[in-house]
């Protein structure tokens, strides 16, 4: 088969597109016939390297996409051959306190597929069955290959996490990313008043569209002090921010006394000041999150698939120019998610 790989971590040019072995399901596996992909920024710094990842090389990235079964492996009875189907890419072995009460994101063994394990990106996949959900007719492609990750992400964060009610304000960054994106859509589903920041005037007309109430250009201006004065001085409830070092205090500045900020990524880099004086005096939590649990993706994607939730679509390459939409997501061109599709697909 055909796969988007690299040999080496390191900069656009280590992708490559060529021959890798066939996949074969193992005990409890699935092979999908994979009919589109997403990226996401998590690609980006899998390909770049990680502090502490150590991957079997050559590696296949890709932690979103959808397809067809193709083949099952011993034991597999939820799936059968022709179902159509699309990845939640969370994984863990099972055998913890914390998977056993139902959140196996806070395993000890807790991984992501494309991060830590070999990815999607490619013609075939054996992915465990238990990481499918079921995609129904009418779903495109390109829709059911690129919601998972964002939405289940965004979904744990303000549902779960920040524990968003109905009229709070809610602070997004970064709204025309994949996880951006459906932040916007998802606060506006829970009755807040979105805030959304961007870097042009055109992202920001699309996270209107989103459901997005008050547009912040952070070109050309300071979003901390236009929070402080669209709100009275009073500041959000949450912020969502998954941006890191660049945003981060300014996103503490944002808050009301005891919001909360949520964060699920550090794009920017992952050590900023603490902040500490301004988290205490104004007793404010700063929440981690990461994926979701299976309960929470089923109940991001169900509404994903009814036309609820749209993930936006900024760009369709065929898997060959991989390499180019790694440029467009580091580049921050465009709004919403870039999907590939296998070159056999076109």
């Amino acid at each position: 088969m055909q796969a988007v790989q690299f040999a080496e971590h390191g900069d656009r040019d280590v992708i490559e597109y060529g021959e890798f072995p066939d996949p074969e399901p193992g005990r409890g596996e699935v092979v999908v016939d994979v009919k589109a992909a997403a990226l996401n920024h998590l690609d980006v710094w899998t390909r770049r390297g990680l502090p502490g990842l150590d991957l079997e090389m050559p590696h296949v990235p890709g932690s979103d996409m959808a397809g067809v079964v193709d083949e099952l492996g011993e034991g597999v009875t939820r799936f059968e051959e022709g179902d159509r189907v699309a990845l939640v890419a969370g994984v863990a072995d099972g055998d913890d306190e914390f998977s056993r009460h139902g959140d196996p994101t806070l395993a000890p063994d807790f991984r992501i597929i494309g991060e830590h394990v070999r990815g999607v990106h490619s013609e075939y996949a054996a992915v465990p069955a238990e990481n499918l959900v079921p995609v129904p007719e009418g779903v495109r492609w390109e829709t059911a290959g690129s919601a998972s990750l964002v939405f289940q992400t965004a979904w744990r964060m303000l549902v779960d996490r920040a524990d968003v009610d109905p009229g709070e304000k809610v602070l997004v960054h970064g709204a025309s990313g994949g996880v951006g994106h459906a932040a916007v859509q998802i606060a506006d589903y829970a009755g807040a008043e979105v805030f959304a920041t961007a870097s042009t005037d055109e992202k920001l007309e699309y996270a209107e569209e989103c459901g997005a109430d008050h547009l912040i250009n952070y070109e050309e201006e300071e979003f901390a002090g236009r929070i402080r004065e669209i709100t009275d001085k009073r500041g959000v409830d949450v912020v969502v921010d998954h941006i890191g070092e660049a945003t981060y205090e300014d996103s503490l500045k944002s808050l009301r006394k005891g919001g909360r900020l949520v964060t699920c990524g550090a794009t920017t880099g992952g050590n900023p000041g603490a902040g500490l004086n301004r988290i205490f005096w104004n007793q404010l939590q700063v929440i981690g999150s990461t994926m979701a649990t299976p309960g929470q993706a089923d109940d991001a994607l169900e509404r994903v698939w009814d036309g609820t939730f749209e993930p936006r679509i900024r760009e369709v390459l065929p898997m060959s120019e991989t390499a180019r939409a790694h440029e467009m997501i580091e580049n921050r061109e465009g709004f919403g998610k870039v999907v590939v599709i296998p070159d056999s697909e076109l």
